[in-house]
Protein backbone atom coordinates (compact mmCIF):
# COMPACT_ATOMS: atom_id res chain seq x y z
CA UNK A 1 0.00 0.00 0.00
CA UNK A 2 1.67 3.21 -1.23
CA UNK A 3 1.28 6.05 1.20
CA UNK A 4 0.22 9.90 0.62
CA UNK A 5 4.05 10.85 0.20
CA UNK A 6 4.62 8.13 -2.40
CA UNK A 7 1.60 8.96 -4.56
CA UNK A 8 2.39 12.75 -5.03
CA UNK A 9 5.77 12.05 -5.77
CA UNK A 10 4.95 9.76 -8.11
CA UNK A 11 2.35 12.09 -10.14
CA UNK A 12 4.51 14.28 -9.84
CA UNK A 13 7.30 12.40 -12.00
CA UNK A 14 5.01 11.26 -14.05
CA UNK A 15 3.93 14.76 -15.21
CA UNK A 16 7.51 16.08 -15.29
CA UNK A 17 8.59 12.75 -16.92
CA UNK A 18 5.63 13.76 -19.11
CA UNK A 19 6.52 17.25 -20.41
CA UNK A 20 10.21 15.52 -21.28
CA UNK A 21 8.86 13.19 -23.49
CA UNK A 22 6.40 15.71 -25.18
CA UNK A 23 9.38 17.77 -25.79
CA UNK A 24 11.54 15.06 -27.24
CA UNK A 25 8.74 12.47 -29.03
CA UNK A 26 8.85 13.37 -32.07
CA UNK A 27 12.65 14.45 -32.56
CA UNK A 28 14.29 11.63 -30.64
CA UNK A 29 12.19 9.02 -30.97
CA UNK A 30 10.08 9.61 -34.33
CA UNK A 31 7.08 8.33 -32.01
CA UNK A 32 4.27 9.77 -30.02
CA UNK A 33 5.58 8.51 -25.97
CA UNK A 34 3.04 9.21 -22.99
CA UNK A 35 3.59 8.30 -19.97
CA UNK A 36 0.46 6.12 -18.44
CA UNK A 37 1.65 5.30 -15.05
CA UNK A 38 4.85 5.98 -12.40
CA UNK A 39 5.43 4.41 -9.40
CA UNK A 40 7.88 5.07 -6.47
CA UNK A 41 9.51 2.20 -4.05
CA UNK A 42 9.12 2.71 -0.63
CA UNK A 43 12.71 4.25 -0.14
CA UNK A 44 11.64 6.69 -2.74
CA UNK A 45 14.87 5.77 -4.59
CA UNK A 46 13.75 3.79 -7.73
CA UNK A 47 10.98 5.29 -9.78
CA UNK A 48 9.21 3.00 -12.49
CA UNK A 49 7.54 4.48 -15.79
CA UNK A 50 4.98 2.53 -17.80
CA UNK A 51 5.02 4.41 -21.47
CA UNK A 52 2.44 4.05 -23.85
CA UNK A 53 4.06 4.23 -27.38
CA UNK A 54 2.08 5.61 -30.60
CA UNK A 55 3.09 5.69 -34.38
CA UNK A 56 5.79 3.56 -33.93
CA UNK A 57 6.90 0.61 -36.05
CA UNK A 58 9.09 -0.97 -33.55
CA UNK A 59 8.00 -0.82 -30.06
CA UNK A 60 11.12 -2.68 -28.45
CA UNK A 61 13.50 -0.70 -30.14
CA UNK A 62 11.99 2.36 -29.26
CA UNK A 63 12.02 1.43 -25.74
CA UNK A 64 15.61 0.59 -25.50
CA UNK A 65 16.28 4.02 -27.24
CA UNK A 66 14.65 5.31 -24.03
CA UNK A 67 16.37 3.36 -21.35
CA UNK A 68 19.98 4.36 -23.26
CA UNK A 69 18.76 7.77 -22.91
CA UNK A 70 18.01 7.14 -18.86
CA UNK A 71 20.75 9.25 -17.74
CA UNK A 72 19.80 12.19 -19.82
CA UNK A 73 16.27 12.08 -19.08
CA UNK A 74 16.75 11.56 -15.33
CA UNK A 75 18.98 14.69 -15.58
CA UNK A 76 16.29 17.08 -17.11
CA UNK A 77 13.66 15.41 -14.74
CA UNK A 78 16.16 16.69 -12.16
CA UNK A 79 16.37 19.98 -13.47
CA UNK A 80 12.68 20.19 -13.02
CA UNK A 81 12.04 19.22 -9.71
CA UNK A 82 14.85 20.23 -7.74
CA UNK A 83 12.57 22.02 -5.58
CA UNK A 84 10.61 19.28 -4.90
CA UNK A 85 12.48 16.31 -4.32
CA UNK A 86 15.80 16.50 -2.23
CA UNK A 87 17.09 13.51 -4.15
CA UNK A 88 15.81 12.40 -7.40
CA UNK A 89 14.96 8.07 -8.06
CA UNK A 90 16.71 5.96 -10.60
CA UNK A 91 14.15 5.73 -13.58
CA UNK A 92 13.09 2.45 -14.87
CA UNK A 93 11.19 2.06 -18.54
CA UNK A 94 8.41 -0.54 -19.12
CA UNK A 95 6.14 -0.86 -21.95
CA UNK A 96 2.34 -0.26 -20.99
CA UNK A 97 0.86 -2.78 -23.28
CA UNK A 98 -2.67 -2.18 -21.43
CA UNK A 99 -3.82 -0.19 -24.37
CA UNK A 100 -3.49 -3.37 -26.71
CA UNK A 101 -5.04 -5.99 -24.00
CA UNK A 102 -7.97 -4.11 -23.98
CA UNK A 103 -8.07 -4.07 -27.84
CA UNK A 104 -7.61 -7.95 -27.75
CA UNK A 105 -10.78 -8.08 -24.89
CA UNK A 106 -13.00 -5.91 -27.22
CA UNK A 107 -12.27 -7.51 -30.54
CA UNK A 108 -13.02 -10.99 -28.58
CA UNK A 109 -16.37 -9.75 -27.20
CA UNK A 110 -17.05 -8.15 -30.54
CA UNK A 111 -16.42 -11.59 -32.59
Amino acid sequence: MDTTRQNKIAKLIQKELADIFLQDSITVYNCMITVTKATITKDLSIARAYLSLFNTEDPDATIKQVRTNTKDIRFRLGQKVKNQLRIVPSIEFFIDDSLDYIENIENLLNS
